[in-house]
């Protein structure tokens, strides 16, 4: 039987992961995790015209479409273009730290600027026409402290009428460290996101970074936070946490099989090769499906293999599937 527990469970917005191929994948895993885009940078959707970044699949929902960004009517804008694309959430990027968002004063350097953070989510709201527009930020920048610094910018983001944040649990220092040492080098808080539930419990809070797999996603919702959202977990092995999300956090009644997942992807394949797509491009998502799996090294490297793929196409991974054991655990166990 179906929980109706209203709670959240998200595969998290990553640069050059979430495209729209992977989130085809992983939606045949879960049908209700939410997905994001990767970030969308709102001028090259206003002004560069790149609207291909809103390309998704119908499956694919409840997608949400992340913008990155600090113009409020530039992201008004890109608002407008994702609502008429379809999609069933718009988010706004307050938490990368990439030297690309530092220069461009958007991203995790919002947290610096509150009032200008508000003024951008009113102006999305506006043109949202009642599509719910959420936030995904960090709980401070630098030197800031972020038992004072997270409430302040919560109170902006609740200001102009979001209700809904997704809070990566460490800090982003735009100065000194990498994009990928901010993800693993600040330490975790989880009992600070925790407390915000209780400043602002009109707010749904869901809480990113560190969760490691679903026992630990379950441990976090049982706190009373109303959402998870893990990233390079659920992308990594994502059977392992995509396969159990339905049942375990949902408490819907499915199996999810690897091999079965590997044949819907084969068609998939074969369809977006019809229409000029490298297989490379999806190929590179899938190479996490049999993790911890007798077989999984085989199936990595046939995966991997771009040059026997293109002369013999998906058959020879077809072949590759028949070998690998459905029971080994090519059933996803519920623990």
């Amino acid at each position: 039987m179906m929980k109706n527990n209203g709670k959240i469970f998200a595969v998290a917005p990553m640069m050059d992961w979430t495209d729209r191929h992977c989130r085809y994948f992983h939606r045949l895993m879960s049908k209700r995790s939410l997905l994001y885009t990767e970030m969308v940078g709102a001028a090259a959707l206003v002004r560069g015209n790149a609207i291909w970044n809103l390309d998704h699949d119908a499956s694919e929902h409840p997608v949400a479409l992340q913008l990155g960004g600090a113009d409020p009517d530039e992201l008004g804008d890109a608002t407008r273009m994702g609502i008429e694309a379809g999609f069933d959430e718009i988010n706004l990027n307050a938490g990368c730290p990439s030297d690309r968002v530092r220069k461009g004063c958007f991203g995790a350097v919002l947290m610096c600027h509150p009032e200008l953070t508000r003024r951008c989510l009113e102006a999305m709201i506006k043109a949202s026409d009642g599509v719910e527009v959420t936030v995904k930020c960090r709980i401070g920048v630098d030197d800031q402290d972020p038992e004072h610094a997270l409430p302040v910018f919560l109170e902006a983001v609740a200001n102009a009428g979001v209700r809904r944040v997704a809070i990566h649990a460490r800090k982003a220092w735009l100065a000194g460290l990498s994009p990928k040492q901010n993800r693993t080098v600040p330490p975790l808080d989880h009992g600070l996101v925790i407390a915000m539930k209780s400043h602002f419990p009109q707010m749904r809070i869901c809480l990113n970074g560190g969760i490691a797999d679903l026992s630990a996603a379950e441990r976090i919702l049982d706190t009373g936070i109303d959402g998870v959202m893990l990233g390079r977990a659920a992308y990594r092995v994502p059977c392992d946490i995509l396969g159990g999300v339905d049942r375990r956090i949902f408490g819907m009644d499915t199996v999810v099989r690897r091999n079965e997942v590997a044949l819907e992807m084969l068609g998939y394949i074969e369809r977006e090769a019809a229409r000029g797509t490298k297989i490379n491009q999806i190929t590179r998502h899938m190479v996490g499906l049999y993790s911890g799996c007798r077989g999984a090294k085989a199936w990595r490297q046939a995966i991997s293999d771009g040059k026997r793929m293109a002369s013999e196409g998906t058959s020879y991974l077809s072949q590759v599937i028949g070998s690998l054991s459905e029971t080994e655990p090519g059933t996803i166990p519920v623990v």
